[in-house]
């Protein structure tokens, strides 16, 4: 059934957003330098799908940064460092979670665990277990960019469980979701070791399970190099190369991947980021995927309320979902931070695009939201 957000409903959503009040910073500080810290941030969207025949609209969590609550523990030990950090999802009905039969409202569970992670970071680097970032995630999404907050190289956090619909009307069983990714890295339960910054640079190395699903033996283990520095002229620059492996338990074969990305920000507020990634998997049926990112954006103080960025990108993939298929998709972003209320609102526009043997209709999202981080 087609869900209605009438107009009334969008601008109460928007005056019970301002009304929040910025929170102040809820960390306790011991008498030995160590502190314990938390905090959260809730992020609804309006969305609003169109298929080419029937348009969806519902007030979701973003998938692109889901709700959430966390708990950071720092604790001097010696010269060293040690930390702990929790943090979950509020397992609220979500964009990833809703298409055209209804949105999947089950609740919390065990996998929106986000961290249980254990760290001790030192003049050697920084040795970390428990659940948490692989060395890969984060390597496809290097973007200094403030319109960021709502665009950047995953394109399918607002409608990816929608099907696309066949020139003929019917549904089809292939999902946005499906048709394009940017093959960036995931959280694991796992054992990382990170070096120490080399003039900008770092490396980092992982091994890793899917301790949260039972349906998951594979193995996972990543190696990543990043660098992010400001030159001297005042342009920041941020990038990260990665290489990733899934070695299947249940079925014969590997999954490899190759991804990087890097992003710079004049002081103009003028940038420009980019992302690229490959995908080998030898298992049986399988496709090859690749694709390309690209994103202009500009930033600036354009309002007393804070800053604002603006953006426009385009994906292009090749071979998601079946051998021989094209993927194309652009979209066009406004963010507009609020610094009384400590919140991005922000305003997107996107479209998918997606080609093989059959024709289907364009896929297109609005998505209108606020994060408010506490």
């Amino acid at each position: 059934m087609t869900q209605k957000v009438s107009i009334s409903t969008i601008a109460t959503c928007l005056t019970a957003a301002s009304a929040i009040p910025a929170a102040a910073e809820l960390r306790y500080n011991n008498n030995s330098g160590g502190y314990v810290e938390l905090y959260g941030q809730f992020n609804p969207v309006i969305v609003s799908v169109d298929d080419g025949d029937e348009t969806e609209t519902r007030l979701l969590d973003n998938d692109l940064s889901n709700s959430r609550v966390g708990l950071f523990l720092m604790q001097p030990y010696g010269s060293n460092e040690f930390t702990f950090r929790f943090e979950s999802g509020l397992g609220l009905p979500s964009t990833g979670s809703a298409n055209q039969d209804g949105t999947n409202a089950d609740g919390w569970n065990r996998e929106d665990i986000r961290h249980v992670d254990f760290a001790l970071k030192g003049g050697f680097g920084k040795f970390s277990a428990g659940q948490g970032s692989m060395a890969s995630d984060g390597a496809a999404e290097s973007d200094l960019s403030y319109v960021g907050t709502a665009l950047y190289s995953f394109t399918n956090d607002e409608n990816g469980a929608f099907f696309f619909r066949e020139a003929d009307g019917m549904l089809s069983g292939i999902t946005v979701g499906d048709t394009s990714d940017n093959f960036d890295g995931s959280r694991r339960g796992r054992i990382r070791y990170d070096t120490p910054d080399f003039n900008g640079f770092s490396a980092a190395i992982a091994y890793g399970q899917n301790i949260l699903s039972s349906s998951d033996d594979d193995d996972y283990y990543d190696v990543s190099v990043s660098y992010g520095n400001t030159l001297s002229n005042g342009v920041e620059i941020a990038a990260s190369l990665a290489y990733a492996v899934r070695d299947y338990d249940s079925r014969s074969g590997e999954r490899k991947d190759t991804i990087g990305s890097a992003s710079v920000l004049l002081p103009s507020g003028f940038s420009v980021t980019a992302a690229l990634g490959t995908r080998d998997d030898t298992s049986s049926g399988a496709s090859d995927p690749n694709y390309w990112y690209a994103k202009l954006a500009y930033e600036d103080d354009w309002v007393s309320w804070g800053k604002t960025g603006i953006g426009i990108d385009y994906f292009d993939g090749s071979d998601f979902s079946i051998d021989g298929s094209s993927t194309k998709a652009w979209g066009i972003a406004v963010v507009q931070r609020i610094d009384s209320i400590n919140t991005d609102a922000y305003l997107k526009y996107r479209n998918h695009d997606f080609d093989d043997t059959t024709s289907f209709d364009d896929n297109e999202a609005w998505v209108l939201g606020a994060r408010w981080k506490f």
